[in-house]
This record gives structure tokens, sequence and C-alpha cells, in this order.
């Protein structure tokens, strides 16, 4: 009796430590290798990699140490992750500057990476996607008269992150 609830009291204890103090999961060599892997996979950002190098049980200077590496050895590279960032979202989703800049801030990334990736996108290509985005959402939508109409294809170009002015200038083309 006295032992099973030292036992018991033992496998709280055990729980505690694991929760409170997180055991490291992976060595700094380990962790290394893990996290040049998940970095040759696709472009990542340093948020990103810091989450995932702290998730698993590393803090600190090893986290400080391990991107350093990544930067030296081209792994981790800020410019090159919002321009992929910035191609992906404009050609595949057709987000617009707005949303895809607001997203990049989101992952901290420098005004000067944002600016370079967002100057990668061809000015035609873009109002060719805003006019496409415009057409197809016409078709779709269903509207009691002419300003229900514009009000429901406004509110959705501009969820998709396209400045005002080009809005209002591709509305006015559609509906005339």
């Amino acid at each position: 009796m006295n032992n099973t609830k030292s036992i018991q009291e033992q496998t709280l204890f055990d729980q505690i430590d694991k929760t409170i103090f997180m055991e490291q999961k992976h060595s700094l060599l380990e962790a290394k290798q893990k996290i040049e892997a998940f970095c040759a996979y696709q472009e990542r950002c340093d948020q990103e990699i810091r989450k995932k190098i702290k998730s698993w049980g590393l803090y600190g200077d090893d986290v400080d140490i391990l991107i350093s590496d990544l930067i030296q050895n081209n792994f981790l590279n800020e410019e090159r992750f919002a321009s992929a960032f910035v191609s992906g979202k404009f050609r595949i989703k057709r987000w617009g500057r707005i949303k895809i800049r607001q997203h990049l801030k989101q992952k901290n990334i420098s005004d000067y990476s944002i600016n370079m990736g967002l100057k990668e996108i061809d000015e035609e290509e873009y109002l060719q996607n805003l006019h496409d985005l415009l057409e197809t959402k016409n078709r779709l939508i269903t509207a009691k008269n002419k300003w229900d109409r514009l009000a429901k294809l406004q509110r959705y170009i501009q969820s998709k992150g396209y400045e005002n002015e080009l809005v209002r200038e591709a509305l006015d083309q559609l509906v005339n």
C-alpha cells in the first residue's frame, strides 16, 4: 500500500517535471541536420524556423547558433523567402499587394525585403488578375440592384488585397 502510493507520487512528479521542464528532444547536431532539411524543402522565414527549433526543446543561444549557421550556409535568406512568398500568393492565390504586405509583416520580414519581393510583380499581370477576379465574381454573385452588386464586388476584391484606386478604376470599366 505504501509502495503504490510512492509510485503514484513519483509518476505525478515525473509528469510535473515534463510539463514544467521540457526535455530537450534533439542534440544541437541533430537539430542542425533536421532544420537544414526543413529549410531545404521550401523557403522559410526566421519566425517559422525559430518556432520549429523551440518545438524541439532548444532555446536561447542554441536557437541563435542554428539560425546564424543557416544564414551562413544560405539555407535562410529573408529576401529569397519574401520573393517566393510574393510569387506564390500572387500567382496561385491571386492576392493583391496589400494583403501580401500584411502577411509578410506578420512574419516579421523587413520592409526592404518586402519591397524587393513586391517589385517582382508584373504590373500588367497584376491588373489582369484584378480584372479576371472581378469578371469571375461578377458572374457568380446575385444582387438586387447595380449598387448592391458593386458593393459586393468591391468588398470581395478588397478582401483579396487590391488597392482602392485600382479597384475603383476596374469597377468603372466593368460597369461601363
